[in-house]
């Protein structure tokens, strides 16, 4: 576990919730793993193109027969994807906007899907589609505005960032997601303060069993 990638998807810089906590955690980590080497991608301050006809018909033609412009299109879509299979944790701040994804964070899963690269597709199978990367651990920081959107609040249902990213992750080969959550951000009240000194304990606890784990794999190696 010696990679870790963070990707940044909030649109908020200074005031951002899930920047403070992806920044603890990435200390932590470090404090961890001090040799280790931590890539961090702002999807904000660099956002992701999004998928287009040049992009699809590159994608969804051979290797072998992709023009130089094709391999223009998916340029950065190689790079992301490379990026993202060389990581052997990834840890990624998405608040809740609008009930789902921040549109920065969509186009980001949007160019790292590939068939061929982070998925395989064979018709012939009853289940055609196999994730390629190797469960790869992996953390989400959330936020909400109101803390009714999180598991167990009235209003969960209508939280379609959790399980949408369940399934991109799964889909890719990533592991279920450990969420770190954090609520009631539109009310600044005593229930948000609560919810954000909560998130940075479950975070640290979070850090703690990724050593305890670190540890028994060292010494059954051993």
């Amino acid at each position: 576990m010696a990679n870790l990638l963070t990707l940044h998807a909030s649109g908020r810089i200074n005031r951002s919730v899930t920047r403070a906590l992806t920044a603890q955690f990435r200390e932590q980590w470090q404090a961890l793993f001090p040799g280790g080497c931590v890539s961090e991608r702002d999807l904000v301050a660099e956002p992701c193109g999004l998928v287009n006809e040049p992009w699809i018909a590159a994608a969804f033609t051979e290797q072998a027969h992709r023009t130089a412009d094709m391999q223009q299109a998916l340029a950065l879509s190689d790079t992301l994807v490379d990026e993202l299979m060389a990581a052997d944790h990834v840890v990624i701040g998405a608040p809740l906007y609008n009930f789902g994804l921040p549109a920065a964070l969509k186009a980001y899963f949007d160019q790292i899907v590939r068939v061929g690269r982070t998925f395989a597709f064979d018709a012939a199978q009853e289940n055609p589609y196999t994730p390629l990367l190797s469960n790869t651990p992996l953390t989400v920081i959330t936020s909400a505005g109101d803390g009714a959107l999180l598991p167990g609040g009235e209003l969960y249902e209508l939280n379609c960032l959790e399980p949408h990213l369940k399934i991109l992750a799964s889909f890719v080969g990533l592991a279920e997601p450990v969420f770190i959550r954090v609520g009631y951000d539109e009310y600044q009240d005593d229930r948000h303060l609560s919810s954000k000194e909560r998130a940075a304990e479950e975070l640290t606890e979070h850090v703690a069993r990724l050593r305890t784990n670190v540890t028994r794999a060292a010494s059954a190696a051993g």
